[in-house]
């Protein structure tokens, strides 16, 4: 992250793209909670990169002692007219931000593709701030989804890891595939103990937001593709690492 980044602005819908799709907010965010849950810490959590608080209000239910650090004041101000002062903010980045302590859950979901300096972040959290048995649980969108993967075929975008316009508009730095994401943990010096990917994904975003609005997606199909994303994590929407200290 440099100072000259407006992260207001980078949070905003841009033309004929949103940065947040009722796909991401109502089907990603259950199906990335119910693959954390079971390797989740007791104790503190720190979330870093909020956004509005969508993801964090899901936390509350099976999480306590959260803190937030989130760049942009206005997400941060946002975020507290839903959830008040039930998770403690801090506004300010990753690269330079002081926190207090240790934290026995840390949380970076589609952050990590946004940073200018992700193996400097990882780094920090390795050293600073993550517990003698702390876990990292890292998400990124996938570069190899099949909806990437048939865009490229009709044409729209170069290659599997090519960054949108649109994606850039929105702060997006790289795109990862399971082995670059797992080049930058090393680097920051963390150690991967459980890898796979989220809810199996032909579709694109734009796609699956009309789709949820009709009855030809059923509950039965979204478990099913969430069913098969684990046997395919290289064809999923998402992929994850769950990381400890190294």
């Amino acid at each position: 992250m440099t100072s000259q980044r407006d992260y207001n602005l980078e949070l905003s819908d841009a033309d004929g793209h949103k940065y947040a799709y009722n796909f991401d907010l109502d089907v990603m965010h259950p199906f990335m909670l119910r693959s954390f849950e079971p390797l989740f810490n007791q104790g503190s959590t720190l979330e870093l990169g909020s956004f509005r608080g969508e993801f964090t209000k899901r936390l509350l239910n099976h999480l306590e002692d959260i803190t937030c650090v989130e760049a942009s004041d206005m997400a941060i101000a946002d975020a507290r007219k839903v959830l008040g002062d039930r998770v403690r903010y801090v506004h300010g980045l990753f690269e330079t931000v002081q926190l207090p302590g240790r934290y026995d859950n840390i949380i970076l979901t589609h952050v990590l593709e946004h940073l200018d300096d992700p193996v400097g972040v990882l780094r920090r959290i390795n050293d600073e701030w993550l517990s003698d048995n702390g876990r990292l649980f890292l998400v990124c969108p996938n570069a190899n989804a099949p909806s990437r993967q048939i865009a490229v075929k009709m044409g729209l975008i170069s290659h599997n890891s090519a960054i949108t316009p649109a994606e850039a508009a929105h702060g997006h730095r790289n795109t990862y595939t399971l082995d670059t994401l797992e080049r930058e943990v090393a680097g920051g010096g963390l150690r991967v103990v459980h890898r796979s990917g989220i809810f199996f994904k032909a579709l694109a975003n734009f796609q699956w937001d009309r789709l949820l609005q009709t009855d030809i997606i059923s509950k039965e199909y979204l478990e099913g593709c969430f069913a098969l994303g684990q046997i395919y994590p290289d064809l999923c929407s998402s992929i994850y690492l769950v990381c400890e200290k190294g």
